[in-house]
């Protein structure tokens, strides 16, 4: 017997990798310096909840999956070109700010707010899917408040893979210490995944596909609704790149203790 499942994925979109980052103190608190001109791309842990999603969904037919993403909807349209190439989805957008600095509280609010206004969307079949961490925030925390605000108790932190049985039953391995994993099974949807690297590759470009999701997507895009987060009481003394450091010494025949002991002096001074 198949089955059915509504999956959502939450993410957004983080500047590129392979550029320089500096913070800066903004009008409404830090911001990064030329934020708006950095090149962005999919917050690479979503990437991996999405192409989990999309093959999932493909060995369930009837399945959908939605990605819904917080971020200016001008730099969304950008990397949105290049990541509904990659898997079919319908894209939700919350038009707001990506900032590694916002409050993952109000983050999760404006995200489960947003997941609410789908139409179609069955909460009996819902996978909510995301990032275990962000390249932006990496908190590990936005994932487990929009599960919790969705009213979603089966949470699985760090997942590599599920599978899912005739009966609907998920099997989900999630990475624990000393490169193990631990292997739990839920009954079925609803269940929140936050992802970790999973063991798909990324998929190569499908023109065809990324035809059919623009339809849809652009639509989205342009009927983005203002994101609030301004209810946020966080604030910032101060923002910095850590400076690196490095001082070598070379010293034969010291023991392990003696060699510990430094360190903890090390590190206190």
């Amino acid at each position: 017997m198949g089955n059915e499942f509504h999956i959502v994925v939450c993410g957004s979109i983080v500047p590129d990798p392979l550029q320089t980052l500096a913070p800066q103190d903004g009008p409404n608190g830090p911001i990064l310096q030329n934020e708006m001109m950095l090149p962005a791309v999919l917050d690479p842990w979503a990437g991996h909840a999405l192409y989990e999603a999309a093959d999932l969904a493909a060995k369930n037919p009837g399945s959908q999956v939605w990605l819904v993403s917080l971020g200016p909807k001008a730099k969304l349209q950008q990397v949105m070109m290049a990541v509904s190439q990659k898997a079919p989805f319908q894209l939700v957008v919350a038009d707001g700010s990506s900032s590694g600095f916002e409050d993952s509280y109000e983050t999760a609010k404006v995200l489960s707010d947003t997941i609410d206004g789908i139409a179609g969307l069955d909460k009996s079949k819902l996978l909510l899917f995301g990032g275990w961490q962000s390249a932006s925030r990496g908190s590990g925390a936005v994932m487990q408040m929009v599960g919790e605000m969705q009213g979603v108790s089966e949470q699985f932190q760090g997942v590599d893979k599920i599978t899912v049985g005739d009966d609907g039953a998920i099997e989900v391995l999630e990475r624990v210490e000393g490169g193990s994993y631990q292997k739990s099974v839920v009954d079925g949807a609803p269940a929140v995944m936050g992802w970790a690297t999973g063991e798909l590759p990324e998929p190569p470009n499908n023109p065809q596909i990324g035809m059919q999701n623009m339809q849809k997507n652009m639509p989205a895009l342009q009927q983005a609704k203002p994101a609030d987060l301004s209810g946020s009481s966080l604030s910032f003394a101060s923002v910095e790149v850590p400076q690196q450091r490095r001082e070598t010494r070379i010293v034969k025949d010291a023991s392990v203790d003696e060699m510990a002991q430094e360190i903890v002096e090390w590190i206190k001074g």
